[in-house]
């Protein structure tokens, strides 16, 4: 080490760098073969960095990984782009391949010593399984949206035709009850339309006290003998119809699953705020579950419900999770939400 050149112990500085990097790094001279390659690059090909060192690279990709690198090298050479980009299909060495995002452009090494390219790659296999199950979320919610839109509106229709009659032969307060129901879930049809098929952010959001729209969703949800608490006095920044869908679902939750008698408590946390019941609670191990599509353990339960105050929660930044309440119960905790003073 002693008899190296500082320039032999600024470039063995510069290789530890690279070999400590989890992306794969390469160098190209202008015939094509391969000048340098990081550890990372040789152990995603399966083989040796000796082994790759002055071969073609080309010998190392598919067709259709060169094609598209081609196509975008030519690009960078033209200057139509700064840095080549490109997706493809990591081949290794035994065959298996999968997906990489690849940035590449040129370079000239010193003492005149050219390089036609730089690169660097990384694996983008987890990213793109995310991107796939965020697909079919989306297309199981465009299913969902389909369901509400025929298999709801058209009974909803039929009621509210129904309703119509029933005024022209009585006169009753209990009619007018009946239309604000009607009127309800017409809203929230329309808002689950739109929570499914425009995605997860929300566009306009305004001041929502807790302690009011906690009280008028209890008015209009079917909470038998159930005891509301409301040990907060904070306002919030949210979109308030879904937010409303929130506390409503939760609610609904907390009848079904808690029992008619069930009290349910909604109080400050730091950074948010919670909405707990004295219930029976829910398992450590379902915890994560139960935002899931489908998951109920009620024969009578969609399994949306709670997916939705997930959903909800996503769309405004926010952060949802499951704990167990003071008296054992379930608690949901929302986190990171913009607190009003």
């Amino acid at each position: 080490m002693t008899d190296r050149s500082p320039r032999d112990r600024e470039i063995r500085r510069y290789e530890t760098i690279l070999d400590s990097l989890d992306d794969a790094v390469y160098a190209v001279r202008p015939d094509g073969t391969i000048a340098y390659v990081n550890d990372r690059y040789a152990e995603m090909k399966g083989v040796s960095r000796e082994e790759l060192l002055g071969t073609d690279i080309y010998d190392w990709v598919t067709e259709e990984a060169a094609e598209k690198a081609g196509r975008v090298r030519d690009e960078v050479n033209a200057g139509d782009r700064d840095v080549g980009t490109v997706e493809y299909d990591f081949l290794t060495a035994d065959g298996e391949r999968f997906p990489v995002e690849m940035r590449f452009n040129r370079v000239t090494g010193e003492e005149g010593e050219e390089l036609d390219r730089v690169g660097v790659i990384r694996d983008v296999s987890e990213q793109k399984r995310r991107e796939d199950a965020l697909r079919e979320k989306n297309e199981r919610l465009e299913e969902f949206a389909s369901i509400v839109s025929h298999d709801l509106r058209n009974p909803l229709s039929v009621a509210r035709g129904r309703l119509d009659l029933a005024r022209e032969e009585c006169d009753s307060e209990h009619l007018d009850a009946v239309a604000d129901a009607h009127d309800r879930m017409g809203t929230l049809i329309d808002d689950l339309l739109a929570l499914a098929r425009e995605g997860d952010g929300v566009e306009e959001t305004e001041r929502v006290s807790l302690c009011e729209l906690v009280e008028d969703c209890w008015e209009g949800v079917e909470t038998a003998d159930a005891t509301l608490r409301v040990e907060t006095d904070r306002a919030v920044r949210a979109d308030r119809s879904r937010l409303r869908q929130v506390f409503e679902n939760l609610v609904r939750n907390g009848v079904e699953h808690a029992g008619e008698d069930v009290t349910v408590t909604v109080g400050d946390l730091d950074g948010g705020f919670y909405v707990a019941d004295d219930g029976p609670g829910i398992p450590e191990a379902d915890r994560e579950a139960v935002f899931e599509a489908g998951y109920t353990t009620n024969d009578d339960g969609t399994g949306f419900g709670l997916e939705i105050v997930e959903a909800v929660a996503a769309a405004h930044g926010w952060e949802v999770r499951v704990a167990e309440s003071e008296s054992g119960g379930a608690r949901f905790e929302f986190t990171g939400v913009d607190v009003l003073d």
